[in-house]
C-alpha cells in the first residue's frame, strides 16, 4: 500500500522490488499490490506532512487514548472500531498487540521525555489491523507492510511466507509511531539525506522502546529491526541491522541482499528509494549504536536523550552533517565523555565534526 511514495512504511521499496522477482506467484502478486495501492495514498501523505497538526485527533479528556479498528482484510481505513481505552483484551492477538504496542510507545515518550503522545498534546493513537490490499488479479489479501499515514497506523497480517503479522514487533510499532513524533517536530523532508534521517530517528526510537520495555542495556541489546515480522531463514534476520548495516539479509531467495551502507564512503546517491531514505539510514543508525555502546548503560538514557533533543532542533532540510553537529553540541551538556563518544561514532561512519 505504500511503496515508491512519501508515506512511511517499515518495508522499504528495495525489498518489494526483490519480491516482485520471486519464484512464488503469490509473493509476486502481493508485491505488485503494494506498489499499485501506494499511488492512492500519495496525495494524502503529502498533505499530512504539510499540515501535521490538522491530522491530530485529540484525546477526549484523557492523557492516554488508544483506538484499534479492524479493517477485515480491506484497504479501506480505518475499518470497524473494536477496542478503545479502558476496554478489556479481545480474543484477537493482533488487536491486543496493536493496542499494547501503542500504549508502550506512549508510555516511553511520556516517562522518558515527558512527551504527551505523538504531538505532545494528547493525540489519540489510532491503529487499524488486518489491513489488506488488492493484488494484480483483483483479489483482496493480507498486506505485507505496516505504515503511518500521517493520521493513523495500519498493520498487515503478512503472507506467512516471507512476513508474519506486523503487530508482532514492538520496535516496528515504535518505529512507525515515531514517524508521527518527527512530523510534529523536525518534520524531515522524505527525500535523500533528510529522508534517511527521518527513517533513522524512527529506527532509533523504535528500537529504544523495545529495549526500554525489555530492560535491555546497550551492550546486551539486539539491534536488529523487525526480527519478529520476518519468517525466519538462515539468510534473513530482520529488516535492518542498526549495528551492522548491510547484514540483515544476505543472498536471501526472496529479499536479496541488504543494500545498506555502513559508512559515507558507500553513500547511495541514485534515484531508488527516494534517493536512499531507507538505504542510507544505516549510516546514522550505526553512529547511534556506536555512541550508545561507548557511553554504556541504557541506550534510552544519555544517548537517547541526546538524539531526542537533536530531533527537536533539526529542520525539514537537515543533512547528516547537521545531525552530527547537533548531537555533538547537545552531548556537551552531558559531559566530556559523552561528547567524545558522539564525535568518535560519527567519525567511524565517515563524518568528522
Amino acid at each position: 500500500m505504500c511503496q515508491h511514495n512519501p508515506i512511511q512504511c517499515i518495508i522499504p521499496p528495495y525489498i518489494t522490488d526483490e519480491l516482485m522477482k520471486s519464484a512464488d506467484p503469490a509473493v509476486r502478486s502481493r508485491a505488485v499490490a503494494q506498489i499499485r495501492a501506494g499511488s492512492r495514498m500519495r496525495a494524502f501523505r503529502e498533505a499530512a506532512q504539510a499540515m501535521p497538526t490538522l491530522m491530530a485527533v485529540l484525546s477526549p479528556g484523557k492523557k492516554k487514548s488508544r483506538q484499534v479498528f479492524d479493517a477485515k482484510q480491506s484497504d479501506q481505513l480505518p475499518g470497524q472500531i473494536v477496542r478503545s481505552e479502558g476496554d478489556p483484551k479481545l480474543n484477537d492477538r493482533t488487536v491486543n498487540e496493536a493496542f499494547e504496542g501503542a500504549g508502550d510507545t506512549y508510555d516511553f515518550y511520556d516517562k522518558i521525555f515527558q512527551r504527551n503522545s505523538l504531538d505532545d498534546n494528547g493525540m489519540t493513537l489510532i491503529s487499524s489491523v488486518h489491513v489488506g490490499e488488492v493484488d494484480d488479479n483483483g483479489n483482496l489479501g493480507p498486506m505485507n507492510n505496516a505504515f503511518w499515514n500521517g493520521e493513523q497506523m495500519a498493520y498487515g497480517d503478512g503472507d506467512g511466507v516471507v512476513f508474519e503479522s506486523f503487530t508482532k514487533s514492538l520496535d516496528v510499532i515504535g518505529h512507525e509511531l515515531t514517524h508521527g513524533v518527527q512530523s510534529f517536530t523536525s518534520n524531515l523532508k522524505y527525500f535523500a539525506q533528510s529522508g534517511a534521517l527521518n527513517e533513522h530517528f524512527a529506527d532509533v526510537f523504535g528500537i529504544l522502546i523495545r529495549q526500554w520495555k525489555n530492560k535491555e542495556t546497550a551492550a546486551k541489546a539486539n539491534w536488529v529491526v523487525g526480527a519478529e515480522v520476518i519468517v525466519p531463514k538462515p539468510t534473513r534476520r530482520g529488516i535492518r541491522d542498526m549495528e551492522n548495516p548491510g547484514t540483515a539479509f544476505v543472498n536471501d531467495p526472496e529479499l536479496g541482499t541488504d543494500p545498506q551502507p555502513a559508512t559515507m564512503a558507500n553513500l547511495f546517491t541514485g534515484p531508488r528509494d527516494r534517493q536512499g531514505v531507507h538505504i542510507n539510514s544505516g549510516i546514522p543508525n550505526r553512529a547511534f549504536v556506536l555512541t550508545a555502546k561507548a557511553i554504556g548503560g541504557n541506550a534510552w538514557d544519555t544517548t537517547g536523550r541526546i538524539w531526542y533533543d537533536t530531533l527537536l532542533q533539526l529542520n525539514v532540510n537537515s543533512q547528516f552533517i547537521d545531525c552530527a553537529k547537533l548531537t555533538v553540541q547537545v552531548a556537551t551538556t552531558h559531559g566530556a565523555a559523552a561528547k567524545k563518544a558522539v564525535k568518535a561514532a560519527w567519525k567511524k561512519v565517515g563524518i568528522t565534526v
